[in-house]
């Protein structure tokens, strides 16, 4: 079982950043791919963004293509999300999510733990 705390949400105003955070306790963590989701009011969940156990495979969602930046530290156990340069329309609640089945992609049910969740509000 993992585990997963995401933080670093809150509210910001557009063209500013955040740093999302997705911590886990156990070291399986630093094996596995981590996906980051998010979902607005009244829409379903869509993918932002997944990063390779390594760090050195990254994709992303082309609507946050250049913005948005997933890295991991291992030694930590935790994967961040930069995002920069945030819109109105990038609000939502995060979640990063862990593949411990090895089915990558960025569909998300190939991710089988989730975390609670982080609001990310951004103001126009």
């Amino acid at each position: 079982q993992v585990q997963l705390v995401e933080s670093g949400g809150g509210l910001v105003q557009a063209g500013g950043s955040l740093r999302l955070s997705c911590a886990a306790s156990e070291r399986t963590f630093r094996r596995l791919a981590v996906g980051w989701f998010r979902q607005a009011p009244g829409k379903e969940r869509e993918f932002v963004a997944a990063i390779s156990w390594s760090g050195g495979s990254t994709t992303y969602a082309d609507s946050v293509k250049g913005r948005f930046t997933t890295s991991r530290d291992n030694a930590k156990n935790t994967v961040f999300l930069q995002m920069n340069s945030l819109k109105p329309e990038d609000t939502a609640v995060y979640y990063c999510a862990a593949d411990s089945r090895g089915l990558g992609g960025a569909l998300s049910r190939n991710f089988d733990y989730w975390g609670q969740g982080t609001q990310v509000t951004v103001s126009s």
